[in-house]
């Protein structure tokens, strides 16, 4: 006698067996993450086009915050010797206020984001999204009426 239960060998034919779906949960995960890459594809050829596009702008601006967002990720080999590897990538941003008061943040390279402060005052350059540069002044007028 069968202890499985109906569909498991116990003479009883559902006509349901779960493996004969498996196929189509692998094509519907396939197609979902061909679908997000295609995605992800056009949507950064096009905040590039748009970037191409965009005059290149040089205001003034102050430094308001800076942040970073740190991902990462740990290996773990296996072999004769255990060995663990992690790593780490760093983003850098900062927002930026324009004399106006709206404020923007770009993405900013390592070295940028070390050579800036919080409340830096200077010229921002500046392409779209894309960050060119920022030169500090070392006197603090900026047409600042806040300061």
């Amino acid at each position: 006698m069968d202890t499985m239960g109906p569909g498991f060998g116990s003479g009883f034919d559902t006509g349901f067996d779960f493996f004969d779906l498996f196929p189509i949960f692998f094509g519907i995960i396939f197609v979902l993450v061909i679908g997000v890459f295609i995605v992800t594809a056009v949507k950064g050829i096009g905040q590039w086009s748009k970037n191409e596009q965009s005059p290149e702008l040089s205001v003034p601006a102050i430094v308001k915050a800076k942040r970073t967002q740190v991902r990462g990720s740990r290996h773990h080999h296996h072999s004769d010797h255990h060995h663990h590897h992690s790593t780490t990538r760093t983003t850098y941003y900062a927002t930026f206020e324009f004399d106006s008061g709206d404020r923007k943040e770009f993405q900013l390279s390592d070295q940028d984001y070390g050579m800036i402060a919080e409340d830096d005052i200077g010229i921002l350059t500046f392409k779209g999204t894309r960050f060119l540069g920022f030169e500090r002044r070392k006197d603090s007028t900026l047409n600042q009426s806040n300061q």
